[in-house]
């Protein structure tokens, strides 16, 4: 199991004895406070954010592109067992396909919450380039180290993209957005990062986001996990919406 010494952000491994799941009860009042979150910042969602399934079940293939990228909710422990210390709540508003040439879109947009003293994991992405946005809430920290050829985190000054300044820090030194900041970073740059003095709203612009092939995280971690099933599903995931008619 993990060790709270993680939530310290110490970069310590990531494992778990027991299965990756989560409870749909924990699932959907974990939706609830992020909906009381964005309300109170007064960031308005697409309608399909707040559909129920017996909606869902209505729609018809026009809304193919919803579901063929992504769009949507996606809540995961990084298979930590512990959401509030290690984990993180993703919702796609906006993106576009890496395969299928059907959809022209270049670009991603994702709202996430990362809540006071939550960790994600150290990881980097092959092909996507990102701005982390603090939209509202309290103060986003990260810490950034360059990659090196076999995966590995290198001891050398990284260059951060703050708003326009361009600068270097010691590899693994503490980064911080304030409300209306934001860091961009770079293809093949670790990140870790969470939120201090309050949860934070967050707002991700990127290239075109697949999650199934582009992360690659430190440590072995749970991306995607299995639902016990203990009450009725809120909103789905984007991974449960039901066939089309």
């Amino acid at each position: 199991m993990i060790l709270r010494a993680i939530g310290r952000m110490t970069g310590c491994k990531v494992k778990r004895e027991d299965d990756f799941t989560m409870k749909r009860s924990e699932i959907n009042q974990i939706m609830r406070n992020a909906l009381d979150l964005i309300h109170e910042y007064k960031f308005a969602l697409p309608p399909f954010v707040t559909w129920t399934m017996d909606e869902w079940k209505t729609k018809d293939h026009e809304y193919d592109e919803i579901k063929d990228n992504m769009l949507g909710w996606d809540i995961t422990d990084f298979g930590s067992g512990r959401f509030h210390e290690i984990g993180l709540l993703m919702i796609t508003l906006r993106n576009g396909n890496m395969t299928d040439p059907k959809y022209s879109k270049t670009y991603a947009e994702k709202l996430l919450i990362s809540e006071e003293n939550q960790v994600t994991p150290y990881h980097f992405h092959w092909k996507k380039q990102e701005d982390i946005i603090n939209r509202g809430g309290g103060l986003l920290v990260m810490k950034l180290y360059n990659s090196g050829p076999d995966g590995e985190k290198l001891d050398t000054p990284v260059t951060v993209h703050r708003d326009g300044r361009a600068f270097q820090v010691a590899a693994g030194e503490r980064v911080e957005a304030h409300v209306g900041e934001s860091i961009s970073l770079e293809r093949g740059q670790y990140h870790t990062f969470w939120a201090e003095g309050g949860n934070c709203l967050i707002g991700e612009v990127s290239r075109v986001n697949d999650d199934n092939v582009d992360n690659r995280f430190f440590d072995k971690v749970g991306r995607f996990p299995e639902i016990e099933e203990d009450e009725p599903i809120l909103y789905p995931l984007f991974s449960e919406y039901p066939e089309f008619r």
